[in-house]
């Protein structure tokens, strides 16, 4: 079924089925014709030599410089060669069809003047799997992502590189192969396509939803280490949540005991502490405020996702031309520098639990590094170390980039949002954040190898995908296979959709 693109709907889940399940596009017809109406007025001003920013004046520094009629045909593609200016390796696919898809999202409100030939011609290549090559790195997130954008517009002029059938073109001959006709691009096409912060949103869009269902496994993973420690569940009592009100706690508590129902746990046979340490009791506060982090975030890149990210704005029905900063990336970049932070301090909490389950003098009665060999055998100590390197790492990545602004432009563009640099390291604490979880996993795994009674329905569920790809520790052997096959397992969701299949959503 068609995800269809009227400027209004487009949200995050939306966005991950077109940029990463290939999810056919579809333009709503009302859009279509808004954007018609809207090029109309432009025509009818660029007739008139009315002086509009970026059609017929030059960008930036240049924006005083008005351009005579022969200057205007060809100053959109010098504008795109000279801001396709990026570095470095390609950035995912799903990343730039994520790009394209906000683009014609901000197009189909026809606000932004172009032809309509440039929006279908992007729904085109969405749809017949042709994505351009776009260097990862290059955007300081205003004006927009001019860079990365620039390199997706060459291929409207049939230059560029792109992605085709899992090999790389020239653009001409990508488009060649799957039957698109180049449009070409006039007066103010090529600012149209390139002046948002598509990029860095899609980037965020996708990472929110990593990050959400990164969450709910470290509620699993929670649950399955509070088990292994005799933890005491009066902590999560959703009543005692509710007093408080926070939203994301009364979530991750219910998602936790979800995991924990069935549980011996619950019946009071075990002994247990009167309190146990903030590891384990404050899991639903800690973990719940990393939800709230991320639903602000959510709502934001939503709000960016359906809003008219473009510089300058066409009003037809005023016929007016407003000038301004709507391709800012701070009202992305900001939430989304705590999103990353609350990933690496869930992150902490995850690595503070491994260490109860490792240190013998914390773990009631495990065994020390949770083997029975130790002296001869070390067990899992070293994969604390691993697990705390990453850590480091993320940490180091948490400094919010929203800060680091670089003037630009002759100091035209003196304050800018560095959200694409927010959005890189973002995708790299997620990353690091699979690793460090699968090594929670593991161990837990282990723990509760070393217990005898039984878990709850959703703990269970969990260990036995864990089983799946990495057997007991009786006998010290390679680490690095165990903790690579987990992080992946753990970015596959496997064991949340096992665990959910079993127990119901943790939403």
């Amino acid at each position: 079924m068609s995800i269809v693109l009227d400027g209004s709907n487009l949200t995050v889940e939306k966005l991950v089925a077109v940029a990463r399940h290939n999810e056919r596009v579809e333009l709503h017809p009302d859009a279509l014709q808004r954007i018609k109406v809207c090029r109309a007025m432009l025509e009818e001003k660029i007739q008139a030599h009315e002086i509009m920013y970026g059609v017929n004046t030059g960008i930036g520094e240049f924006s005083e410089v008005v351009l005579n009629d022969e200057q205007v045909k060809d100053f959109q593609k010098y504008l795109i060669y000279n801001h396709a200016a990026g570095i470095g390796d390609p950035a995912p696919i799903e990343y730039v069809r994520g790009a394209m898809t906000g683009r014609i999202n901000v197009h189909a409100h026809g606000n932004s003047g172009i032809r309509p030939e440039i929006t279908l011609t992007l729904i085109e290549m969405l749809n017949k799997g042709v994505t351009p090559v776009v260097c990862q790195k290059g955007s300081v997130g205003a004006s927009g992502d001019l860079a990365p954008m620039s390199q997706i517009a060459l291929l409207l002029m049939g230059e560029g590189e792109a992605f085709y059938k899992g090999e790389r073109y020239s653009g001409k001959v990508a488009f060649e192969k799957a039957g698109i006709k180049v449009p070409g691009l006039q007066a103010r096409d090529g600012l149209g396509t390139i002046n948002g912060s598509n990029l860095l949103t899609a980037m965020s869009a996708i990472h929110i939803y990593d990050m959400n269902r990164w969450l709910k496994q470290a509620e699993i993973a929670c649950a399955m280490s509070l088990e292994a420690l005799y933890a005491n569940l009066k902590p999560y009592d959703v009543r005692l949540h509710e007093v408080r009100g926070f939203k994301g706690a009364v979530r991750s508590t219910r998602a936790i005991m979800k995991c924990i129902e069935g549980s011996d746990l619950q019946t009071g046979k075990l002994k247990m502490k009167v309190q146990d340490a903030y590891s384990m009791r404050s899991s639903p506060q800690v973990i719940g405020a990393a939800h709230d982090a991320i639903t602000y975030a959510k709502e934001q890149v939503e709000i960016e996702l359906n809003g008219v990210g473009d510089n300058p704005i066409f009003l037809p029905q005023d016929k007016l031309t407003l000038t301004g900063a709507n391709f800012q990336g701070t009202p992305v970049s900001l939430p989304m520098d705590m999103a990353g932070a609350a990933i690496t301090m869930v992150s902490v909490l995850s690595e503070r639990r491994l260490n109860r389950l490792l240190n013998p003098a914390l773990s009631v009665g495990l065994p020390a590094f949770l083997t029975k060999g130790a002296g001869m055998f070390s067990g899992l100590m070293l994969s604390q170390y691993t697990a705390d390197t990453l850590i480091v790492e993320q940490r180091i990545l948490s400094t919010p980039a929203s800060i680091q602004s670089i003037p630009a432009a002759a100091d035209q563009e003196d304050f800018v949002s560095m959200g694409m640099n927010t959005a890189i390291k973002n995708g790299q604490i997620i990353d690091n954040a699979y690793g460090i979880l699968g090594i929670e996993f593991i161990a837990a795994a282990q723990a509760l190898d070393f217990r005898n009674f039984s878990n709850g329905k959703g703990v269970a569920t969990a260990k036995q995908v864990v089983r799946k790809y990495v057997q007991h520790l009786d006998v010290d052997r390679p680490l690095y296979p165990d903790h690579t096959k987990m992080k992946e397992v753990v970015k596959s969701c496997e064991i949340l959709d096992e665990v959910e299949k079993e127990v119901g959503s943790l939403e």
